[in-house]
Formats: structure tokens, sequence, C-alpha cells
């Protein structure tokens, strides 16, 4: 008979795992579309457009596996959505062109969605209140290092070929290999499976008449939409940074010698980005339960935003060097990525706090449409000698301002008791 705290490790292990696999999908695309994209013969400028379809995917996932795991359970969710995941990026290695290729990576984003969620709902409600933190922690903080495995699997996956050939009997590229490596990691998770176990705090709820999932309960009243939108906002300046900042860095950046960085160079900056939110990540939840804080600390780290933001865009001309150290500074700001989920999961009540939690990570990954979109019609104004930069600056600026209002407004939520409903 295991002890409850060797299934708790246990379930922190599989949370940590699931995540890392879902980091791991979520950047590939990002890492790989180049190569993808030529071999599919699909034009660059529709690029973007497949990001946001995945994005489209978590919008409306989130929403869909937050409610079930309301009404259903949270380990459901947790397994669900890896095997819909996996199922996708499977179905990625063999599309054979933009349609193909754009409702796989639409599958993808709906099962993306749900294992964040998930996880941090599971275990936050399943440790002690003055601990949580440290589990929300591991997770994130090996959760990251998914985006490091995309970048050296997506350059490495010759090494592997031999194998998946004589599997497949075809000769597959280095793109394909990686979506069926991330498939495969997906699917092995699901041996872990027996490691889990439901939150006793919902299994209480469940038993009960109270409503559950209710997403529209919180549009009923004012307090309670503005705490959710302001859960929401935290976020937002992670996914300027990760999908304008890194993502876009082809557009925004230029060697020392005034010339176009390699696009090679973009996947390069995600891989550094990541190991700094890791990094981060680690910090955050680790001084988040040194001051027995949430606000102070993610006050702390959008203040560190704000400053290597404006260091990377206004030395947008240097060496490599300089953009890698940079992309791992950006990325250790966005480090608290950990409190903000946990900061959302611990603002509501267990009735509705899987659906808070899934769609709250899930609407800031999904403002990336948003982002793009302003960016892209500000920089198409052409303001300055680089439209480009005065886009992202100016974008930077909104998604910083709605990030430090969103801090101000919630409460502080560190060693908040959740045993109880909305």
């Amino acid at each position: 008979m295991k002890s409850k705290k060797t299934k708790l490790w246990l379930l922190i292990t599989v949370a940590s795992l699931g995540y890392f696999v879902d980091i791991y999908d979520l950047i590939l695309y990002n890492v790989i579309k180049k190569e993808s994209l030529d071999a599919l013969g699909i034009p660059e400028t529709k690029e973007t457009l497949l990001f946001m379809f995945q994005m489209g995917g978590m919008l409306l996932g989130g929403l869909l596996w937050g409610i079930w795991g309301d009404k259903r359970g949270r380990v459901s969710v947790l397994f669900g959505s890896i095997i819909l995941y996996s199922i996708a990026n499977l179905a990625n290695a063999f599309v054979s062109g933009f349609e193909g290729y754009a409702f796989w990576r639409f599958v993808a984003g709906l099962g993306l969605a749900g294992e964040l969620g998930a996880a941090i709902t599971l275990v936050s409600e399943n440790m002690h209140k003055d601990k949580r933190g440290y589990g929300t922690m591991i997770i994130v903080t090996f959760g990251a290092l998914g985006a490091v495995a995309a970048y050296f699997v997506a350059r490495m996956g010759g090494h592997f070929a031999w194998f998946f050939e004589s599997l497949f009997n075809q000769k597959l590229a280095n793109w394909q290999i990686s979506y069926i490596i991330g498939s495969l990691l997906g699917f092995l998770l699901l041996i872990l499976r027996s490691g889990t176990f439901e939150s006793g705090m919902y299994t209480e709820v469940k038993k009960s008449t109270v409503k559950k999932g209710d997403f529209f309960q919180l549009f009923k009243n004012k307090p309670t939409f503005l705490k959710y939108l302001a859960c929401i906002c935290i976020g937002i300046p992670v996914w300027y940074v990760v999908g304008v900042l890194i993502a876009l860095s082809h557009k925004l950046i230029s060697n020392a010698n005034g010339q176009p960085m390699d696009p090679g160079f973009t996947g390069e900056l995600v891989m550094w980005s990541y190991i700094g939110l890791s990094v981060g990540d680690f910090a955050s939840g680790l001084i988040s339960q040194m001051m027995k804080s949430r606000k102070k600390v993610i006050f702390i780290y959008l203040v560190m935003v704000t400053i290597m933001s404006a260091i990377f865009l206004l030395n947008n001309q240097a060496s490599p060097t300089f953009f890698k150290v940079f992309g791992f500074l950006l990325g250790a700001a966005t480090g608290y990525w950990a409190l903000f989920v946990t900061n959302a999961s611990e603002q509501f009540g267990t009735n509705i706090r899987s659906t808070v939690t899934a769609t709250v990570p899930n609407f800031v990954r999904g403002s990336v449409v948003l982002i793009y979109f302003l960016f892209n019609s500000i920089s198409d104004l052409e303001i300055g000698t680089n439209g480009a930069i005065t886009a992202a600056m100016i974008v930077g600026v909104l998604s910083l301002a709605a990030a430090f209002w969103g801090n101000y407004y919630v409460e502080e939520s560190f060693s908040k008791d959740l045993d109880y409903t909305e």
C-alpha cells in the first residue's frame, strides 16, 4: 500500500512529465516550421496562420477541458488531453499539405489545452496549503525544459531516422521524426496513469448538488468577472515575449553588420528562452514560498520583463551572443508562469476551479492571436525608422499595463484554504 506522500510524488512526477511533453509539442512547430513548410511546399506567408490554428484549438480546448474537469474529474482531463495531442502529433508527421497541417495543429491545440490546468488543479488541491507552491514549481520548471528537448530533437532527428524508417517503411525527414517522438513520449506517459489519484476536495464536491463547471458563472457579477479577467491579464506578457520577441525575432533583430539573422537562429532563441523560463520558474516558486506571497513576486517579475524587453528592442542590432544571453534573460523574466497559473487556481472555488485553471493559461496563450494582429497592424503603418520595433514596443506597453493592473486587482492567495465552493 503506497503512502499518501509517495502517491503525491507520483502525481507530481506524472504532471511534470505531462507538461514536459505539452511544452515540447507547443514549441515544436516554431522550431521546425521552416523545414516542414519548405518540404510541403507551403508558402512562408502561411506560417503565422498555422500557428493561429494551433492557438485557436487551445482557446476552445481550454474551455472544453476545464468544464469537463469540474464535471467529470481532473484525472480524466490529464490523460484525455495527453491522448489527443499524441494522436495529433503522429498525424502531423504525415500531412501532405496546408489543409492537413492546419487541421492537425488545431487538434493538437485542443489536446494541449487540458494538461497544465488539470495538473495544477490536482496538485494544488492535494498538497498542504503552505507547500503547494513547491509542487506547481516542480511541474512548470521541469515542463519548460520540453522546449529545449524540442530544439535538440529537431536538430538531431536524423540520428533516429533508421529506426523510424524501419517502423514506417518510408524515409522520414527531421521534422517528421520530431513530431513522431513527441507522439511516442505522450503515449509512454499513459503507462504512468496508475500513479495518479483524484482530488479529495473534488470527490466531496462531486457528491454534492452544487453546480459544477458553469463557465458563465464567471460573468454573473462584476467583481467575479474582473477577478477572472485580472488572472488572464497577469500572464499576457509571457506570450508577448514568447510570441513576439522570440518567435518573431527574425523580424526584429539583425547581426552587428545589419544583416538579417539566419532563420534557424529563431529556433535557437526559443531554446535559450525556455532554459531561462525553467530557471525563472524555479526561482519564482522558491522566492514565493520564502516571501509567503504570490503578488509581490509576480510584481518583481513584471518589472524584470519590462526592463529586459526594453533592452532587447533598443539593441536590435548586435551579436548573436548578445541575443542568446537576452533570450535567456527574457525567458527568466517570464518565469512567473507557475505562480500565474497557481494564483488563478487559488482565486476560485472547487466547483469552478478546473474551468478557471484550464481556461486562464489557454486564454493567455490564445491572446497571441490579438497580439499578432496588433503587432502586424502597427508594423504595416511603418511608424519610425523600424516599424516592427515600434510595433513591438507599443504591444509590449499594452501587455505589461494589463498585467500590472491584473496583479494589483487579485487577492493575495498564498496559504489560502481551497476547500470551498462558489
